[in-house]
């Protein structure tokens, strides 16, 4: 009899519909990833029962854990659907999508608060016009190793359903923020908007918002120290207030 692979996953037709479960068998292969998986149930949308359904729909886009696209929890851990092995996984295999953000379609949700969070904290480095400007400024190679592990966040989304202060109720900004305003404000161009960066996380929904669960650095799939980044801003807010208050 020919091995199968066995998936249930969490289906919505459109937002406004309700949840429900179906189930799915296909065929195995050596080497599987949850997303060949899913790829086989598009080309034959059929479930466990032999009924012919609609085809299940997913985000996904570089398959190589780089774009953060096919996050979803899968056995009930958020993690990237390509890089998450079927012969690793207990059988059924659980897909539902994240339940931090508003729920588009079958494993498809709205990710753009994260967006939203990047352009309030100014996670960017901004130049002056389109000319050519010249070499940058040099960075220290001690400087360029502590940004490259914040550089490697790719707004999956992980560390956003793992924290207990982030949700539809709340107006926590959530732990990736901490990381990009780490990363620019370390860089010597960016650093000349440090201050905005640092105004922005202060108040309602910033810094002071969350509760030190430390569940961010424990689901980045990219191990980034968000929680050094969380310390080292709490000191570089503590001295902001004091230059604020003392202008005042």
């Amino acid at each position: 009899m020919a091995k199968t692979v066995r998936l249930k996953i969490a289906r919505r037709d459109n937002v406004h519909s309700p949840r429900y479960w179906q189930e799915f068998a296909v065929p195995y292969r050596a080497g599987m990833n949850v997303i060949s998986a899913l790829i086989e149930i598009q080309r034959h949308p059929v479930d466990a029962a032999g009924r012919t359904v609609k085809p299940v729909v997913w985000d996904s886009n570089c398959l190589e854990e780089v774009c953060g696209a096919c996050t979803m929890l899968i056995n009930g851990k958020v993690r990237q659907a390509c890089s998450a092995l079927i012969d690793q996984l207990e059988q059924p295999i659980t897909l539902e999508p994240m339940s931090k953000f508003p729920p588009v379609r079958d494993l498809i949700v709205d990710r753009g608060a994260m967006f939203d969070t990047l352009k309030k904290v100014r996670a960017w480095v901004p130049i002056d016009g389109s000319h050519h400007l010249g070499p940058g400024p040099k960075v220290a190679p001690a400087v360029q190793e502590k940004a490259y592990l914040f550089s490697r966040c790719m707004t999956c989304g992980c560390c956003m359903e793992a924290c207990p202060q982030f949700n539809s109720h709340s107006p926590f900004i959530g732990p990736f923020t901490f990381g990009q305003v780490t990363l620019f404000n370390s860089h010597p161009t960016g650093a000349l908007n440090k201050h905005e960066r640092l105004d922005a996380i202060m108040g309602v929904g910033g810094l002071t918002d969350c509760g030190n669960a430390q569940n961010c650095v424990r689901a980045c799939p990219k191990e980034i120290p968000l929680t050094e980044a969380i310390g080292h801003l709490g000191w570089e807010t503590t001295k902001r207030a004091f230059q604020r208050l003392l202008k005042e």
